[in-house]
């Protein structure tokens, strides 16, 4: 059985001997039951993985890093998410599959008919709690490097941002687009990013501002489908047609 896979916040090194988080020393003894002695996997983000021995004093554990290894699981592509906040747990998906499938990058977009609006500290909040998300998801996929999260913001202040970006592909989903995925792909184009609207779909005038900055509206197929679904799908596509592994 593969060891435990943990990341840990601070740079890591060969032969080192640290604390873990209370947080993490309390899933890793509490939750999972590990013992003293035990091996783990730890990342730190940077990239490449450490073999770990656990030592174990009372409600505190600590590990000793070995070997380093290079191993890296990221797509040979550069894939962003921008998403459209979605109620509920469909974020914390959204969020989890996204690691999952690859993508790089994920930006959450505060729509004009996002349900879901956040602002102050609980916007903060709830970022937080979508990078824990992303940290989890990495640990069960084996991914070593964590997907960014930017703060939610505006379609309009995305798209400011994007035109700096000439090198990418922006695709639009749209439900009434007049072009295919596989018209558009594949293409030399390093970096894709996918744009997908909140539950309440985008509306005229975010679409308009879209198209205008220089993205291309599709159709994917001719099923209508679920936000927390759009961007995942079209993720798995895009990587099947660009043969990104």
């Amino acid at each position: 059985m593969p060891a435990p896979r943990f990341f840990y916040p601070d740079p890591l090194s060969p032969n080192q001997t640290f604390e873990l988080p209370a947080e993490l020393a309390h899933y890793a003894l509490r939750v999972l039951r590990l013992r003293d002695g035990e091996s783990v996997v730890l990342f730190d983000g940077h990239g490449g993985q450490y073999s770990a021995q656990l030592s174990v004093e009372g409600k505190k554990a600590h590990a000793h890093t070995r070997d380093f290894s290079p191993v890296d699981v990221e797509l040979e592509g550069d894939i962003t998410l921008v998403q459209g906040v979605a109620t509920g747990d469909k974020m914390d998906w959204i969020v989890e599959k996204a690691v999952e499938l690859g993508a790089k990058r994920l930006v959450p977009i505060a729509a004009q008919r996002s349900v879901l609006q956040l602002s102050g500290e609980r916007l903060h909040k709830r970022h937080d709690h979508w990078r824990r998300v992303a940290q989890s998801a990495s640990e069960q996929c084996g991914r070593n490097r964590i997907m960014h999260i930017e703060l939610p913001m505006t379609l309009a202040a995305f798209l400011e941002e994007n035109q700096e970006r000439e090198d990418r592909l922006t695709l639009f989903c749209d439900p009434e687009g007049q072009r295919q995925l596989t018209e558009l792909l594949p293409t030399s184009a390093p970096a894709i990013t996918l744009l997908v609207g909140p539950e309440g779909g985008w509306t005229p005038e975010e679409h308009r501002s879209a198209l205008d900055a220089g993205a291309i509206g599709i159709r994917f197929g001719p099923r209508i489908l679920r936000t927390e679904t759009a961007g995942l799908a079209l993720i798995s596509a895009v990587t099947a047609l660009q043969g990104w592994s």
